[in-house]
């Protein structure tokens, strides 16, 4: 049906690679290309069967992913490369009249900050050229919206209070990782929290607002308050909303040494000289900690992230947790990583499905809860994240 560019060869691009290798029926092109060659040559070795060719591109060049674009001439690009290289991306995509689709909204590189304005203002550009850009298609954002946008097709008439929920009750052994790029991880939970309430934003300490919240199959985790990007395009789509928040779990020991880590300013993004030589701490941190491509194999437990919605429908208020809980152990064993790096993966798959099957096009930059919900949701459970839905339960928030 159509031939696909996954750019980013990471945990959650191997995911991609595995997943898009096992729907022949829709993918029937595939080429994984990242800065390090060799890194897609393993992972399509691992996939096997010739399905995907490999190349190597520096996602921060447009004119090397121009000329990567021109030669393979893929229908869509699946961007999975760091969030500061979303634009670049965007621009080649443009040029060669590409189609496009992301996990995580742009980030300059200077500045640790969340917006979708950046590549919202790329909207008339795919409009004009009648490519779609989908943004967010990952697990949170991404499946959390789409939680969301289903919530209100077919169980609410106005959706008022949502609480999007992510607890990772894994246990990975090591003293101290990240569950994705150390960079990115680090700089999105230190920032100071943000929720949205009565028509505004309103701005905490970072971890100011946390209490225990209880998951399924897990128990009660410490959770935290902090921002997360869908809640901007969510209050934007779903104009009924008078408070959301995102809250995430996090042990003391992880916050301890994320403290330790602020403290000794090696959270910081702002370049310092050492020996003569630039470097900027916080990379040189990502450098000496574990590579969360490599906790898969003795990850145990899982994580459990989904949607609290209380709301109207016919008049009469109503609560509703749609949620899945993913195994790290089935993760690695379906494609040697763990569940934080698979439940981003497998929906930036299905989101691509959709587009190639004409289900989700529409020429603009388009975040994923402005689409149908329902294909989409019938997908992640044949695809290996099953939701679940409880009813007129109690919230906890």
């Amino acid at each position: 049906m159509g031939k696909v560019l996954i750019i980013g060869a990471g945990g959650v691009g191997t995911v991609v690679a595995h997943k898009v290798a096992q729907n022949p029926e829709v993918f029937t092109e595939i080429m994984l290309a990242s800065r390090t060659k060799s890194k897609c040559d393993a992972i399509a070795e691992a996939v096997g069967g010739g399905r995907i060719q490999t190349a190597q591109v520096d996602a921060d060049s447009v004119p090397e992913l121009v000329a990567l674009m021109k030669s393979f001439q893929p229908e869509l690009v699946i961007n999975v490369a760091l969030p500061y290289q979303d634009l670049t991306i965007m621009d080649a995509c443009l040029e060669c009249g590409v189609n496009y689709l992301d996990t995580a909204n742009y980030e300059p590189v200077d500045e640790a900050k969340f917006e979708y304005k950046w590549q919202w203002a790329y909207k008339d550009k795919f409009e004009k050229a009648g490519l779609t850009a989908i943004l967010g298609c990952g697990f949170d954002p991404g499946v959390t919206s789409i939680f969301t946008a289903y919530a209100a097709k077919h169980h609410f008439d106005e959706i008022q209070y949502l609480d999007i929920v992510d607890c990772n009750a894994g246990d990975h052994g090591k003293a101290f990782a990240t569950n994705f790029n150390p960079e990115i991880n680090i700089r999105e939970v230190t920032q100071k929290g943000k929720y949205w309430e009565n028509g505004q934003w309103v701005e905490t300490e970072p971890h100011e607002i946390h209490k225990p919240l209880n998951y399924p199959n897990i128990g009660p985790k410490e959770s935290y308050v902090i921002y997360h990007e869908e809640l901007e395009s969510l209050v934007k789509n779903f104009p009924t909303i008078k408070r959301a928040r995102f809250w995430m779990t996090f042990g003391q020991e992880y916050l301890t040494h994320l403290r330790v880590i602020q403290n000794i300013g090696m959270a910081s993004i702002e370049p310092i000289m050492y020996n003569g030589v630039e470097i900027v701490p916080i990379q040189f941190l990502k450098a000496v900690l574990p590579n969360p491509g490599d906790l898969g194999e003795n990850y145990v437990g899982e994580t459990s992230i989904g949607c609290r919605i209380r709301g109207l429908k016919d008049g009469k208020e109503r609560t509703y947790y749609i949620y899945n809980n993913a195994s790290h152990k089935a993760a690695y064993e379906e494609t040697g990583t763990q569940a934080v790096s698979y439940t981003t993966g497998v929906p930036a798959m299905i989101g691509a499905m959709m587009f190639f099957k004409g289900l989700w096009r529409k020429a603009g930059v388009h975040n994923v809860e402005e689409f149908d919900p329902d294909p989409f949701m019938e997908q992640l459970n044949k695809q290996g994240l099953p939701w679940h839905e409880l009813f007129d339960v109690n919230l906890e928030l």
